[in-house]
């Protein structure tokens, strides 16, 4: 008997021990706040560290106490003493608009299933004077608005893109003036001034490649060889030729060499007998005319080179005019594009500029 009370009391001893364990603790950071403003109510629970505890949850019943309302429900710190225990808090931030001293039932904390209970708080919430004899310092308050609207501040910027479009508008009818008439360009000849021997052997040459003999057509041989002696006295010496007799020319050349004239004499004077009299050569007189004729050329010609010479194309006053034209309207798409570019960035900066 004596032993069973024993182990009795030793349980009931062990009980009470573990449930002292348990410590609530229920304070606030301010014992009176203002009409709205807000403060902490904290409670911790001190218990074993493996225990479960659970508090009270107001996320949804925003009242923890009449008139009291719950603003926000923060964790708070766990810290583990030095005895093996764990000291968890849980703080609310509470809020009242109700000016009077409100008091707070102890909250209930379940550790393992038993509740345990806090302490009683009292909160002051003080009324914020007001002077009601002077009103007309209180303004009720404004509703939401919208930022201002002002055509003042838009129009220079309306009026910079209508300037924008006009502009562009140019630049596009530049354009397609300026594409539909492409500018006239100065070209350059190039004129090679032939010696005129060097023209006259190379028709003989040509003469010879043909062919041309007694054999075949005489009168075209000696109409070719006589133009190409008419088409030298012209250059070299200066007088028509072409139109004169064969006595007038032999006259315009009687200062030169009279053998080398003796025989032009006989070259054209055979010709002249082909062409009109139908006399009939033979090959050597034909080659010995040729010869003569060479001689001739040899004779009186002067130490002339190949020139190339290169003239430059004048263009008309109309040309011209087009040519300037054409170029203002190429800088007028330029100057048209910069300004275009400058003013529509411009607008975008100021048009940020007002929106913000």
């Amino acid at each position: 008997m004596k032993r069973l009370l024993f182990f009795i009391s030793f349980f009931i001893l062990c009980g009470i021990a573990k449930a002292q364990k348990v410590q609530v603790e229920e304070h606030l950071d301010s014992i009176e706040i203002a009409l709205g403003d807000q403060c902490h109510l904290f409670l911790s629970v001190t218990a074993n560290e493996k225990a479960e505890v659970k508090f009270p949850d107001f996320s949804q019943q925003k009242m923890i106490a009449p008139g009291i309302e719950v603003v926000e429900q923060l964790r708070g710190d766990s810290v583990r003493n030095d005895d093996g225990t764990l000291r968890q808090t849980i703080v609310y931030r509470i809020t009242s608009f109700e000016p009077k001293l409100h008091y707070i039932a102890p909250l209930s904390v379940l550790v393992e299933g038993k509740k345990f209970m806090g302490k009683q708080l009292a909160l002051k919430v003080l009324d914020v004077p007001v002077d009601t004899t002077k009103l007309e310092q209180f303004y009720p308050p404004k509703d939401i608005q919208t930022n201002p609207f002002s055509w003042a501040e838009w129009t220079p910027l309306i009026a910079l893109y209508a300037i924008a479009s006009i502009l562009a508008v140019i630049a596009m009818l530049c354009y397609l003036l300026r594409k539909g008439n492409k500018p006239i360009k100065i070209s350059f000849i190039i004129i090679k001034r032939i010696p005129p021997h060097v023209k006259a052997m190379t028709s003989i040459d040509e003469i010879k490649e043909n062919k041309l003999s007694a054999g075949e057509d005489q009168k075209e041989y000696y109409t070719c060889l006589t133009d190409t002696l008419r088409i030298y006295l012209k250059e070299r010496f200066g007088f028509s030729a072409m139109e004169m007799t064969t006595r007038e020319i032999i006259e315009r050349l009687q200062n030169e060499d009279p053998m080398k004239v003796a025989e032009l004499r006989e070259v054209f004077e055979t010709a002249d007998l082909v062409k009109f009299a139908k006399y009939s050569t033979l090959i050597n007189e034909n080659d010995r005319n040729l010869v003569s004729a060479i001689d001739f050329i040899n004779s009186t010609k002067t130490e002339e080179t190949v020139v190339e010479k290169r003239e430059e194309q004048q263009l008309s006053k109309e040309e011209r005019q087009t040519n300037i034209a054409l170029k203002l309207l190429k800088i007028m798409i330029y100057v048209s594009e910069i300004a275009i570019i400058g003013i529509l960035a411009y607008i975008i900066w100021q048009a940020v500029l007002l929106i913000e």
